[in-house]
């Protein structure tokens, strides 16, 4: 928005112009909603070049993972929503009680009103911030960027809603080319994007929203849920965490070293949340593991990567510092087994391994979210379940194996937002499947159908005629009128037939 400080007069003057547009009805139909839609998907295609110049401004993010990562992910969703959008918005049809009979029931998904997503900044076109208050009052940033925040806004819109979109100052160029681009192709007056930084997130946070979606820390979630509290407000939030990988010893053994260095440093170099953030092996098998990574990570970057083109560099000097300082930490440093090397001016750090890092450094507590990898060593498979047991739940999990009874084990044992097998990272690309964490991973999920139900509330509807009256239901209470009462609840045919003739008779 334009015009002088963004404060709290403004904050709430754009709260009531996306209430009155959503109030009118514009935004409920089908029409309205489809042409929002093809608006994004034709900004995508149209911006497609200047998109992939503002990521590389913002994080020197290499072309095919602007493409991979975030143009084609948010082309790919509007092109999912738009074919799905009309069997997403038709009522749902399901059984009638016999208490009611004769009656119809249906489920209708409607919006939810006008809803604030505050995005990230390492996928700031897919997803666009990750900025808050921490508990002490201050702001932080341990955050993502994100082409996503256009996701979340393409399930908030199919779904009917009016929408403000609050992008990453961290990611200056993406955010300043979103807030110019999208007004021009979408309907202005019921979707409005926010720049700005710390005082402008808190005053929309004090807006009464009808929902908040937020991509972030788990310190800024807490925050965003207080905020929502005082107005009842509900939240989604996509949280991160430390996304561990276990790799079994009978694993293809190049595959893997590929699929995981891909998924760490071919994704934002290693600033994603769904990034594997330590693996989990054997004593016996970590040095064939270590060395297909180096093996594969010399091909993918060069012997000397801080020269690569296909690294992006660190968000800012502050998540740098953040960095260096886990490898500095006199417990970490001689674990280095590969990289570590950095070029500050750059805000560039080599892709690195640690081997047997102690469990009780900041490195193996705190989401790495960089291109750090420890490896942790057991002496069997089955105790890398229990370490994982004992930290939080994370928003992704890993395994590696060729053992099926293994990977059920995995499946049944390890709560996590999402669970993929022999990769990392794919299972976000299908829209099928929810995205979302769990416990102090994330709040709620979307992606596809999912985006439409988050910002979608599920009225339910029971249509009667005036035939079929009971008198039994009504006073005085008999004994003849409680037994057909009973009969009904408990599905009786004969109780239903007495019930609509009317017995017993007033």
């Amino acid at each position: 928005m334009e015009g002088g400080a963004f404060d709290g007069a403004r904050a709430a003057e754009l709260t009531a112009e996306l209430r009155r547009s959503f109030d009118s009805g514009r935004t409920r139909s089908y029409e309205w909603r489809a042409a929002q839609l093809k608006g994004i998907a034709r900004m995508i295609e149209e911006k497609e070049a200047d998109i992939m110049a503002a990521l590389h401004d913002d994080l020197a993010k290499p072309q095919m993972e602007s493409f991979l990562h975030e143009i084609s992910l948010a082309k790919a969703s509007c092109t999912f929503a738009l074919k799905e959008l009309k069997r997403w918005m038709k009522p749902e049809k399901v059984p009638a009680s016999i208490t009611t009979f004769p009656s119809s029931a249906v489920i209708l998904p409607e919006p939810l009103g006008i809803a604030l997503i505050i995005s990230a900044w390492n996928y700031p076109f897919f997803n666009l911030t990750h900025v808050g208050p921490t508990l002490m009052g201050k702001w932080n940033y341990v955050s993502e960027f994100r082409l996503l925040s256009i996701d979340p806004v393409i399930g908030a819109i199919a779904a009917g809603n009016a929408v403000a979109l609050k992008p990453s100052e961290v990611s200056p160029a993406t955010s300043s080319l979103f807030a110019k681009v999208l007004p021009t192709y979408v309907d202005n007056s019921c979707i409005k994007v926010v720049e700005g930084s710390i005082s402008e997130t808190t005053v929309l946070l004090e807006q009464k929203w009808d929902k908040i979606f937020y991509t972030g820390s788990k310190n800024v979630g807490r925050i965003v849920m207080v905020a929502a509290a005082k107005h009842l407000t509900p939240v989604t939030l996509e949280l991160g965490g430390k996304s561990p990988v276990i790799v079994d010893s009978n694993v293809n053994i190049k595959v893997t070293a590929k699929r995981i260095a891909v998924g760490k440093w071919g994704s934002n170099n290693g600033q994603a949340c769904i990034a594997p953030d330590y693996i989990l092996t054997t004593k016996a098998f970590a040095k064939t593991l270590v060395d297909a990574l180096k093996i594969t990570l010399d091909k993918f970057y060069g012997k000397d990567p801080l020269e690569s083109a296909d690294l992006s560099r660190v968000v800012n000097d502050k998540h740098f510092s953040r960095l260096t300082n886990l490898l500095n930490d006199q417990n970490v440093s001689g674990t280095i087994i590969y990289g570590g090397q950095w070029d500050e001016k750059r805000l560039k750090i080599a892709p690195t391994l640690l081997l047997d890092v102690p469990h009780d450094t900041l490195i193996m507590d705190e989401e790495i979210f960089g291109p750090v990898l420890p490896i942790i060593t057991f002496e069997k498979i089955e105790q890398c379940f229990d370490f994982i047991q004992s930290k939080e739940k994370p928003l992704a999990a890993y395994l590696f194996t060729k053992d099926k009874k293994l990977e059920e084990k995995f499946v049944q044992t390890v709560s996590a937002g999402g669970i993929l097998i022999n990769d990392t990272g794919l299972h976000f690309a299908n829209p099928h499947l929810p995205f979302g964490g769990v416990g102090e991973s994330g709040i709620g999920a979307y992606h596809g159908k999912f985006s439409f139900d988050t910002f979608s509330h599920k009225k339910a509807v029971l249509s009667r005629s005036f035939a079929g009256e009971a008198s039994a239901r009504y006073p005085p209470y008999t004994q003849q009128k409680q037994k057909i009462l009973r009969g009904l609840i408990n599905g009786s045919f004969i109780a239903l037939l007495l019930a609509l003739i009317g017995w017993p008779r007033d």
